[in-house]
């Protein structure tokens, strides 16, 4: 009887979770160039003009090399129909098309087995430029500066506050793993700080630490994780707004990969 409790609260939890983002946001693969152009300011907001990481510009856009052979994922808050964040997928396809890790950070990666150097080109991604503006960051345990890039302010959150996580970043992650899995890529790297990698283990995103933290931006680490890997651990409820994002991205990609 108290198994099938429990199964019936997560089960509620679940619905709860996936329909709480469902009801205000939704992810939006930026197909069309006017769409990357939102994506490019509101990485040049946060990047530039909020966080002073990249050199401002006249056009009020902040693009880079990368941005030639990535795909990118915007989320669109429902009710103001302006955008609350957006994401890129590096996807290399040739050699001479290195990920961001692999340029800047290779140093950083002692695990070989793990490192996007050994894998296929065609097979590879990664999370890269991660941007929330200051507008969607209401709450006052999301207005310090690292929640602009996703991180979760440890002090504020806790493992059993679920509810209390933003649903922004965490959208935006799985919108890029939705993408990423459309796409048939394997295997998916990312640079972030320690912390945030913590807190997304609180809800069972169980991201492999592949090298020693670094100064890079702050305080960073090596990261790896595959669709066996994401699956395995997410609980319940975000197991549910996963599968739910996946098949809006899939639709998504079928304009443009029909089957």
């Amino acid at each position: 009887m108290k198994k099938a409790w429990r199964n019936y609260q997560k089960l509620r939890e679940a619905k709860a979770i996936s329909k709480h983002f469902s009801s205000y946001l939704s992810p939006q693969i930026a197909l069309s160039e006017s769409l990357k152009d939102e994506v490019y300011k509101i990485r040049h907001d946060v990047y530039c003009k909020e966080l002073k990481l990249e050199p401002l510009h006249e056009q009020g856009i902040e693009t880079d090399e990368f941005d030639a052979f990535s795909k990118h994922c915007l989320i669109k808050h429902l009710n103001s129909e302006n955008y609350a964040g957006t994401i890129r997928l590096v996807t290399p396809q040739k050699e001479g098309e290195l990920l961001p890790i692999e340029k800047y950070c290779s140093h950083s990666i002692t695990d070989e087995k793990l490192s996007p150097k050994n894998m296929k080109r065609e097979e590879i991604c990664e999370f890269s430029r991660l941007a929330v503006p200051a507008q969607f960051r209401r709450r006052a345990m999301d207005k310090f500066a690292g929640a602009a890039t996703g991180v979760i302010d440890e002090n504020s959150y806790s493992e059993n506050e679920l509810r209390c996580f933003p649903f922004i970043a965490i959208g935006l992650y799985m919108s890029a793993a939705s993408l990423g899995m459309g796409l048939g890529l394997k295997h998916a790297f990312v640079m972030m700080e320690p912390r945030l990698a913590r807190s997304l283990g609180f809800i069972g995103i169980k991201f492999v630490q592949i090298g020693p933290a670094i100064d890079y931006h702050g305080t960073r680490a090596p990261y790896y994780i595959n669709a066996p890997l994401l699956f395995k651990n997410l609980s319940p409820g975000f197991r549910v707004m996963l599968n739910n994002l996946q098949d809006v991205i899939d639709d998504q990609l079928s304009v443009i990969q029909p089957k």
